[in-house]
């Protein structure tokens, strides 16, 4: 028996159209409804039948949706749980995808009428690839997805975490400050950083020629990998997770300036040191499942995970 006998996918990009395949692949869900505010991206995913319904707004979307959830950048949210409150089904629950989550509860919350169980979740998987032809069911396998039930029906909470658990993720239960803060570290922070080095680059490139993008090295590879993703996506999330990712900045700032110290007066000891501790993180990275040892990182064209 499917989990869910209605899901509505708010936002056709490359989390709903995978959450619509895994949840069609496994038997999830009875019915799949999906819609996007691109006429566009609608017709595509209509085309290559992404979901069982395909309609034109999200009030029709969630209409006896006994699961909702919202896959649209995190600044748009309020607006489509605004849209979408009158037409919620009592009993339903509202979840979404954001890369933070305290801004998303603010956001959300207020217009979650009573009777209607809020439960936030945030699948950590994803490409640099964006659209309705993105999605592939495999993205979440062996990933995790963290779950901040808040003061949310158990119930609810259960049934959700069921439902990633069955489109194979790893699952984990979180504060929405706690998980704001680690993602800061583990995902906000790099991508900036990745954008700033494709920044310099840029301006590099000018001076000689594009020969910084003829010649990249696979350490410059794979940050213009990570700098590819959604721009719209990520504008929001650093705007929504300020002052996480301000924390986790200066943090960063400091060690850089101590390895500029070190790099400056020769300090081959302390580099040798700093380099050998932190590459355990790498191993650690791997022991725990989350990627390999294999060339590129374990990971083909069609499935890179940030």
């Amino acid at each position: 028996m499917p989990l869910y006998n209605r899901v509505a996918l708010i936002g056709l990009g490359l989390i709903a159209g995978s959450m619509s395949l895994a949840m069609r692949k496994h038997g999830l869900a009875g019915e799949v409804v999906g819609t996007a505010r691109s006429t566009e991206s609608r017709q595509i995913a209509r085309d290559i039948n992404l979901c069982d319904v395909i309609v034109d707004t999200a009030a029709e979307a969630v209409k006896d949706a006994d699961l909702v959830v919202l896959c649209v950048p995190v600044g748009a949210m309020a607006a489509v749980a605004a849209e979408i409150a009158p037409a919620l089904k009592a009993g339903a629950t509202v979840s979404d995808v954001g890369s933070v989550k305290r801004d998303v509860i603010e956001a959300v919350g207020p217009h979650i009428p009573e009777g209607v169980h809020f439960v936030p979740a945030h699948p950590l998987a994803g490409t640099e690839h964006s659209g309705p032809k993105s999605g592939f069911a495999k993205l979440f396998e062996n990933r995790w997805c963290l779950i901040v039930p808040g003061d949310a029906d158990r119930a609810a909470v259960d049934r959700l975490t069921q439902l990633w658990q069955g489109m194979g993720s790893n699952t984990d239960e979180m504060d929405a400050d706690h998980h704001d803060l680690v993602l800061a570290v583990t995902s906000h922070t790099p991508h900036l950083i990745a954008y700033t080095m494709c920044g310099v680059a840029d301006d590099l490139g000018r001076v000689t020629d594009s020969e910084v993008i003829q010649y990249s090295a696979a350490g410059f590879r794979d940050f213009t990998r990570i700098a590819a993703s959604d721009p719209v996506m990520w504008r929001d999330v650093f705007l929504s997770n300020k002052d996480a990712t301000l924390e986790i900045l200066g943090r960063f700032t400091e060690e850089l300036f101590a390895l500029q110290r070190a790099i400056r007066q020769g300090d081959g000891p302390y580099l040798q040191e700093y380099f050998t501790r932190t590459r355990a993180i790498r191993r650690g990275i791997i022991e725990a499942g989350q990627d390999t040892e294999a060339q590129n990182f374990g990971r083909d064209n069609t499935e890179d995970a940030t």
